[in-house]
């Protein structure tokens, strides 16, 4: 039960279509050991981020579903897309129901030269594109969107649970029948999923979404489901005149701007797949002028940051309970990482005491309720990635020291609790 209203929907059987596709195979079991099934068949894009987050390159005949708010680079990218496989003597089908030739032209020119192996199609008939597909037979097509397309024989409007479901049917059919790479473009509803049927992401092969302030210059892609890869990565693209732009570094993207010798700003590392990331955390403490203090918190969980507030109250004696609290990642960045908690920590108890935390040093960690600080995964990468931006003191928990070892160019100071961390500021 999903427990919601208004969530029926009539929906009235439709006679079964004359012109489905109709792709001749015979069922036969096969031994799973002779099933062959080469890496090498992933198709490059071009664009690292991108491949990173699909797990090495686009898989033939996979179904992808990309989803976003409007105006957050959706389209953008997978026009991008295009041109790098397009230059590539690839042929590619854009197929869009929102935009005319002249509007998907116009933005194409600002992102530079087209081969001619690139095709556009303005339509949302789902029989004709059909046709159209199969006569074509595109190494890879783009569907933009999902909620546009619609089919005659299903009685209901465009966008509705009816035409999404059908419509993402067909295409998953011509996918893996004709072995064709399909890119969906979906909307997402204001709680930022996708809009329609929860099951045209169990439909799909990958789910991905576009994340981000859309008046920021930067936009993370994220996989949510990936049958080809992990589900971990995130790829970071800066939006710029000529489309979206590689950040290939986006540690050093993330300080940019950072402020020097101020008090509450304290630089942790979080790890978002194999991938670690420098941020800066900031926190701001001040006495209370009514009898609730407020707490705030921007990019991170704000439960967890009273239950660090607790710790620190409990088992430090800062008496944080009259001092309103105000907990931010800088950039815009979402950050649930345990090992953010000891720079959560720091940097409330660095904005409280009012002495600023060394500019060169970063700090990791879990902090546990007895004020602990536990270890995380990874550490040598994390401390590798501040050796590589210029710090030289690294704060871990004390039980990572000897998976770190000897590091050379940096300082590595293990801690073993909370209050331990504190005398260091």
């Amino acid at each position: 039960m999903c427990k919601e209203w208004n969530t029926f929907v009539e929906e009235k059987a439709a006679p079964a279509k004359a012109g489905a596709i109709k792709i001749k195979k015979e069922a036969k079991a096969v031994v799973l050991s002779s099933v062959k099934a080469d890496e090498d068949e992933r198709e490059i894009t071009g664009i690292g981020e991108l491949d990173r987050v699909l797990g090495g390159g686009i898989v033939p005949g996979s179904l992808v579903l990309v989803g976003g708010d409007p105006g957050i680079g959706k389209s953008t990218l997978l026009l991008q897309v295009c041109q790098r496989l397009s230059d590539k003597n690839k042929k590619i089908l854009y197929i869009s129901g929102e935009e005319s030739l002249k509007q998907i032209k116009m933005r194409a020119n600002r992102m530079g030269d087209f081969s001619d192996s690139l095709y556009l199609l303005c339509e949302t008939n789902l029989d004709i594109i059909r046709e159209i597909i199969e006569e074509q037979k595109p190494d890879m097509t783009v569907i933009d969107s999902i909620q546009t397309m619609y089919d005659e024989t299903v009685a209901s409007a465009p966008g509705s649970v009816s035409q999404v479901r059908e419509s993402t049917n067909v295409f998953m059919q011509l996918a893996k029948g004709l072995g064709i790479s399909i890119f969906i473009v979906g909307h997402v509803t204001k709680e930022g999923t996708v809009a329609g049927p929860r099951v045209l992401e169990h439909m799909v092969d990958t789910v991905l979404y576009f994340e981000g302030d859309r008046h920021a210059s930067y936009r993370i892609l994220r996989s949510v489901k990936n049958r080809f890869g992990s589900t971990n990565e995130i790829g970071v693209f800066e939006m710029r005149e000529k489309g979206l732009i590689e950040v290939e570094n986006p540690s050093e993207y993330m300080l940019n701007g950072r402020p020097e010798c101020a008090s509450g700003s304290v630089v942790a590392c979080a790890i978002e797949g194999t991938r670690p990331m420098l941020l800066e955390i900031q926190a701001l403490v001040c006495k209370t002028n009514f009898g609730m203090p407020r707490r705030t918190a921007a990019g991170v969980d704000y439960n967890r940051v009273n239950l660090l507030m607790a710790v620190l109250e409990k088992r430090m004696g800062l008496p944080l309970s009259n001092y309103d609290a105000y907990v931010n990642i800088a950039g815009g960045i979402r950050m649930n990482e345990p090992a953010t908690d000891l720079g959560i920590v720091m940097s409330i108890v660095s904005s409280y005491k009012n002495r600023p935390f060394s500019g060169d040093t970063i700090v990791f960690g879990e902090v546990g309720l007895s004020g602990e600080v536990r270890a995380v995964t990874m550490p040598e990468q994390r401390v590798a990635e501040a050796k590589k931006l210029g710090f030289k003191t690294c704060i871990i928990p004390e039980v990572s020291l000897k998976t770190v070892g000897k590091a050379v160019g940096i300082e590595v100071i293990g801690v073993k609790s909370v209050n331990q961390a504190m005398g260091l500021i």
